[in-house]
């Protein structure tokens, strides 16, 4: 059961919760601490953490919407709906490990 509602894209907060860059946000999804941080070019970007010693943060899909930050934690492509019109703000995909 958990498998399926972790496959999808989940809303995680608004985009004003990490409005500045360097400003970055931690939340858990499904038992997993993932944080949501905007980068120096105003792109929003999520990262997994990882709990074994030394584990270096895994990028995450991420995605902005209607100016709502969706993550999705599932390995396989899945992709968010693109809207008719393009919308203010950017969005960003962080580049999947092989």
């Amino acid at each position: 059961m958990a498998t399926a509602y972790r496959s999808g894209w989940h809303f995680i907060d608004l985009a004003t919760a990490v409005p500045h860059s360097g400003d970055s946000l931690m939340v858990t999804v499904f038992g997993e601490p993932v944080v949501v941080t905007r980068d120096e070019d105003e792109d929003v970007r999520a990262y997994r953490l990882q709990r074994r010693p030394r584990g270096a943060p895994q990028p995450v899909r991420c995605a902005i919407r209607y100016g709502m930050i969706f993550v999705n934690l599932d390995q396989r492509d899945h992709r968010l709906a693109q809207p008719d019109s393009p919308e203010v703000g950017t969005v960003s995909a962080a580049p999947r490990s092989a």
